[in-house]
């Protein structure tokens, strides 16, 4: 299973322990929700913003939304810098990181 499939499945695994439909996390992410959606069977990555929209929404910490318990830090470690194919994604992750502080 590859991170952005972990990543929905968690995603909606949360979302569905808290009894918010698509709709309603789209609404309170801003974001439409196909892309929700789409998320969740890992067929798109969420940009930095939408991640840290999703996990306020959810109410819980974005690096938590990356707590598997069927991959390890290491491979986990790996296909996020992996994801990160283009400097645009990395400085606003840096950003995101740096303003979170």
């Amino acid at each position: 299973m590859t991170l952005k499939q972990n990543l929905g499945q968690k995603i909606q695994k949360l979302r569905k322990t808290r009894k918010i439909t698509q709709e309603q996390l789209a609404e309170k992410v801003g974001i439409d929700p196909k892309s929700i959606s789409r998320i969740e069977l890992g067929s798109n990555y969420p940009t930095p913003e939408t991640l840290s929209a999703v996990a306020s929404a959810l109410n819980v910490e974005v690096y938590e939304l990356f707590v598997f318990n069927n991959i390890s830090y290491d491979k986990m470690k790996e296909e996020i810098i992996n994801a990160l194919d283009s400097e645009k994604n990395i400085l606003r992750l840096y950003r995101y990181l740096k303003f979170e502080e």
